[in-house]
């Protein structure tokens, strides 16, 4: 095992917000990959392979339930568990249930609530793993 708790696509165009969740997450041993808005994660998504992606909601030119349709919508890309880490209205999540995203977290959060909610959906990505190795 190399101590690496697995990888994830933190999406949003706040780059304070890319660091405070890059932080916190690399502090309990997932690796981290950002990207500055949607229409950057699915041109990465397929080369970084994240066991888990977060995305912000409100972002420049795609924005995070958009993202999360799009990534659902690809046979490459639905497996990915999806997080939104935003500061959600209802209606974003009746809107995220309604394309598939897995969970939520708003913003502001506790950093123990984004490690919870990443490891959460981290493990059936271990567990993918594990059966295929």
């Amino acid at each position: 095992m190399s101590g690496v708790s697995g990888r994830v696509l933190v999406v949003d165009d706040s780059e304070v917000i890319r660091q405070l969740i890059r932080v916190n997450l690399e502090l309990e041993g997932f690796e981290v990959v950002t990207a500055a808005d949607g229409a950057e994660c699915l041109e990465i998504v397929g080369e970084v392979q994240p066991d888990v992606i977060t995305l912000d909601v409100v972002m420049p030119r795609l924005d995070g339930l958009r993202t999360a349709a799009r990534l659902r919508a690809d046979p490459r890309t639905r497996h990915y568990p999806i997080a939104i880490v935003s500061a959600c209205t209802p209606a974003d999540l009746e809107r995220g249930e309604s394309v598939g995203v897995d969970g939520y977290l708003a913003k502001p959060f506790e950093p123990m609530d984004l490690i919870d909610l990443v490891r959460r959906l981290a493990r059936p990505s271990e567990q993918r793993r594990s059966a295929a190795g």
